[in-house]
């Protein structure tokens, strides 16, 4: 049986969707950008959240930008747009929010308020669909459009992300939809062992900014121990091997992450913290600076709907 509830709480106003059986729980916080601050897991009798998220919403208001902007919706853009400007249909665009050494990071809504539209549970599922209508304040974004989140928990802890995005804008816009979750077990990240289906990684530019090129990687397409390696790289996913296209494994706790992201998603951005307490593993719709590019970026006419699906599974090896 499954429960959806909305907590208010000293550090956050939650909604928690949960798995009775299991008591594996999910956390979203709406007021701060609808994120996932938790996804626990039972580990051997002690609940595991493999989340790194936020202590409460002043560590979030303070320190999202700071920490990673971990857990953020991306849109309507993700990564960098270089300089923070683009041109579409013939106008220059340059975009006011968040900046970091001249380039505009990580969208325009990973800091809004969500509203919660609908809450279920039945036996096999519980879920919360959040609502945000953006109305085009930010000058290099004018464009009017609803994001639409939706998370359901379901049996043997998988949970799965929906994005619908809705263009209410009277013209044409460009769009690209993303997430920026931290995953850890606990522990430091360089044990842990990672895989990945992939045949190309995008290359960059000295300011991690696309350069128009594919580049041969496989390297991670078999478990691998992440060691000292860092990443701050995007990747294609190669939708012709078998889901789950990525995996992050514990050989010590048994457990692992699965990642099935829809063909929606076709890009996987991968992220390294200095404190290699945890690793960003992003669902992408389009390349950093897609709105300069053209790698994957939707063009979405009047009344048009896109939908972004992926999904997280955290399975026991015991």
């Amino acid at each position: 049986m499954f429960d959806a509830s909305f907590v208010k709480a000293a550090d956050f106003d939650k909604v928690i969707l949960k798995d009775l059986t299991t008591n594996t729980a999910i956390e979203i916080i709406p007021s701060c950008g609808a994120i996932l601050n938790a996804f626990i897991v039972d580990d051997n009798g002690t609940p595991l959240n493999v989340i790194d998220g936020y202590d409460n919403a002043a560590d979030f208001k303070n320190n999202a930008e700071s920490k990673g902007f971990r857990s953020c919706k991306l849109s309507p853009f993700a990564c960098r747009i270089n300089n923070a400007v683009y041109n579409f249909a013939e106008n220059k665009y340059t975009i006011e929010k968040f900046l970091l050494n001249g380039s505009a990071l990580h969208g325009l809504l990973y800091d809004v308020v969500f509203e919660v539209t609908k809450t279920w549970a039945d036996e096999n599922v519980a879920g919360v669909s959040l609502q945000y209508h953006y109305n085009g304040s930010d000058k290099g974004y004018p464009f009017k459009y609803t994001c639409m989140v939706t998370y359901e928990l379901k049996k043997d802890n998988t949970l799965t992300l929906t994005t619908s995005i809705t263009n209410t804008n009277e013209g044409l816009i460009p769009m690209q939809d993303g997430w920026h979750p931290y995953f850890g077990f606990g522990s430091n990240i360089d044990d842990l062992q990672l895989e990945f289906q992939s045949k190309e990684m995008v290359e960059f530019n000295a300011a991690l900014i696309p350069t128009g090129k594919l580049l041969p990687y496989q390297e991670y397409g078999a478990l691998k121990k992440l060691g000292a390696t860092e990443f701050d790289h995007c990747f294609t996913v190669n939708f012709a091997e078998c889901q789950p296209l990525c995996v992050l494994r514990d050989k010590v706790k048994k457990l692992q992450l699965e990642i099935y992201p829809g063909k929606s998603y076709p890009y996987l951005q991968i992220y390294t913290p200095p404190h290699r307490k945890s690793i960003a593993i992003e669902n992408l719709s389009a390349t950093p600076d897609a709105f300069n590019n053209g790698m994957g970026v939707k063009v979405m006419a009047p009344g048009s709907t896109e939908i972004f699906i992926t999904t997280y599974k955290i399975t026991s090896l015991s």
